[in-house]
């Protein structure tokens, strides 16, 4: 099932942006409830997980991070920065509001980072999910991913379960044109 919102709308900002605060607060509390026997074994933390990389590394020119916006509060959102080699985008943190998901939005949200990963020169995408994580495999697998690990094996045998997909080359611009694109503003 997919729902469209009028007052749906994207805003490229930066990961430190107040308004993704509550996004990742759920993130880190989705983290801790699926993986906390794993995190008792290898140590660490779900917050630490998630402030593993710098802000940087998902800003312009080289990454996005994307917010999608209903009435003005984030219901979703997701970022990229550079992989290996520079044709890769690796996509981050995509994730959707508990109470709304199973609504397309979390699809919308990785077309979004696609066509703007493509629209930055990136030609390739690559991306890892957790074990524990069904959801974003079957999201990942019936848009178009290419998975590089065997669907039949026991995934906590593999842990961190990789994908990769070609993106369609588009115009190259930078994130500020994608911005009037949706209509957002900063």
């Amino acid at each position: 099932m997919s729902v469209r919102y009028d007052n749906d709308r994207f805003l490229y900002t930066a990961v430190d942006d107040p308004l993704a605060r509550p996004l990742f607060d759920g993130l880190e509390q989705e983290y801790d409830n699926r993986y906390a026997d794993v995190r008792r074994r290898i140590g660490g933390s779900a917050r630490e997980e998630l402030q593993r990389y710098p802000a940087e590394a998902f800003a312009a020119p080289v990454g996005a991070f994307v917010l999608l916006l209903r009435d003005g509060v984030a219901i979703s959102g997701g970022a990229f920065m550079p992989h290996r080699d520079e044709d890769t985008a690796e996509f981050k943190r995509i994730w959707t509001l508990p109470g709304l998901r199973r609504q397309g939005i979390a699809r919308r949200v990785l077309q979004e980072l696609e066509d703007q990963a493509a629209r930055q020169g990136y030609r390739r995408v690559f991306l890892t999910t957790g074990f524990r994580q069904p959801e974003a495999v079957g999201l990942y697998l019936s848009h178009g991913y290419t998975a590089l690990f065997d669907l039949d094996a026991d995934p906590e045998t593999i842990a961190h379960l990789p994908f990769e997909k070609q993106l369609v080359p588009q115009p190259q611009v930078g994130v500020a044109p994608a911005i009037a694109l949706h209509g957002a503003v900063a």
